[in-house]
């Protein structure tokens, strides 16, 4: 008797595996986001994306988007090492506003606020200041064991009260030249801003990935206890990345301040928390702890960035920018998740064919195996029962 052949299964072509593969991809989302937003943009603005050069100056858009969203970024990438370690930084948007506040309060104190050693000494020492205070929740998380989330809502409550304590309750405003190219100058054409945080996103980039101190970082997050037990010291490295926080958000302050030239205790740096959690999570890091992607953070920066940008040129009302905002990135966040790609997954999956039955079964040679067959099962049946009668 011939059994019938099995026909083969037809393997997917290059392109359509090469396709699954990158819609499994968490990142794929996030991109395709910042592709649709920047395509609305064009499309209510052809020139969008055009950039110019203007007295050795790139303008443009796309450049505007870049300049505004370093500080964002900054904050992302400390909040991304810190997310890493199963924790939360809230006080970020507060260390914003101080280190700001700090340092135009030195320049503005000082006889000639455009001296240049005035200006990197008050950027040093608000640098130090956010050693402080970054150290401040690393002590309290790691040292005290107080749940991340409490232990920065008191620097997060706190900060702003030091803040206006340094302002004395008013907006600083300060007119230096050297103190402006932090955030609103210019370096070999290139807005300071962007240089500081890809210069700064390329050394994290280095440490984490290229030394060993990113493998540490996801295993306290991913097991403290295992981790312990394996001699890594989880009190350091969780200690590290508050403080690392801090100094992210303090830079992103001095970008702010420098772009407006005034410190606001109570606007500058506002919700800018909530923007860095969203950039890395849409970066697809899991707030879980664990495994992180800076390249995911970044795009999740300027995802944000750039929706920021399509609410304005659009014309959406401001009162309900954040409402918007938070619908696309619940969206994106969906798409996401491995809820949906499974239920996807088992929608695409087709059930196997059922087995027709062969030409050969009808022959008389088929019909009598078939016969023969059955006596067979018959006397062995027969031959159990009566061996279970016994």
């Amino acid at each position: 008797m011939t059994s019938p052949t099995p026909t083969p299964a037809t393997e997917p072509s290059g392109l359509s595996a090469w396709l699954r593969e990158a819609l499994r991809s968490r990142l794929i989302w996030p991109v395709l986001a910042l592709v649709v937003l920047l395509a609305i943009n064009v499309v209510k603005s052809p020139g969008f994306l055009s950039i110019r050069i203007q007295d050795g100056h790139l303008f443009g858009s796309l450049i505007d988007i870049l300049r505004n969203g370093a500080p964002i970024v900054l904050v992302a990438l400390g909040m991304t090492l810190v997310i890493a370690t199963r924790g939360i930084d809230l006080s970020v948007g507060a260390v914003v506003a101080i280190s700001g506040a700090f340092a135009l309060s030195i320049v503005g104190d000082a006889p000639d606020p455009n001296d240049l050693g005035v200006v990197l000494f008050a950027v040093a020492a608000s640098l130090v200041f956010a050693l402080v205070l970054g150290s401040w929740n690393g002590f309290l998380v790691s040292v005290l064991g107080i749940q991340p989330i409490i232990a920065t809502l008191i620097l997060m409550t706190a900060g702003r009260g030091i803040a206006m304590l340094i302002t004395e309750g008013q907006i600083l405003t300060v007119s230096s030249a050297p103190y402006k190219v932090i955030g609103g100058g210019y370096w070999f054409a290139f807005p300071a801003s962007i240089i500081i945080a890809t210069a700064l996103f390329i050394l994290v980039a280095i440490l984490t990935r290229k030394t060993a101190l990113g493998m540490l970082i996801e295993s306290v997050g991913i097991n403290p206890e295992a981790s312990r037990l394996a001699g890594v010291s989880s009190r350091v490295i969780i200690w590290t990345v508050y403080t690392f926080s801090a100094v992210c958000a303090a830079i992103a302050g001095l970008m702010i301040s420098s772009n407006v030239t005034a410190a606001d205790a109570n606007s500058a740096g506002l919700w800018i928390e909530m923007d860095a959690i969203l950039a890395v999570v849409l970066g697809g890091t899991s707030l879980a702890g664990g495994r992180y992607s800076l390249t995911g953070t970044l795009v999740g920066a300027f995802v944000i960035q750039t929706l920021t940008t399509t609410v304005y040129s659009v014309g959406i009302a401001p009162e309900i920018t954040l409402v918007f905002k938070a619908l696309v990135v619940i969206a994106v966040c969906l798409l996401q998740s491995p809820r949906i790609h499974g239920a996807a997954g088992r929608r695409r999956t087709k059930p196997p064919a059922s087995v027709a039955s062969t030409p050969a079964a009808n022959t008389p040679g088929a019909s009598g195996a078939v016969q023969s067959g059955t006596a067979s099962v018959g006397a062995a049946s027969s031959t159990t029962q009566a061996k279970a009668t016994i």
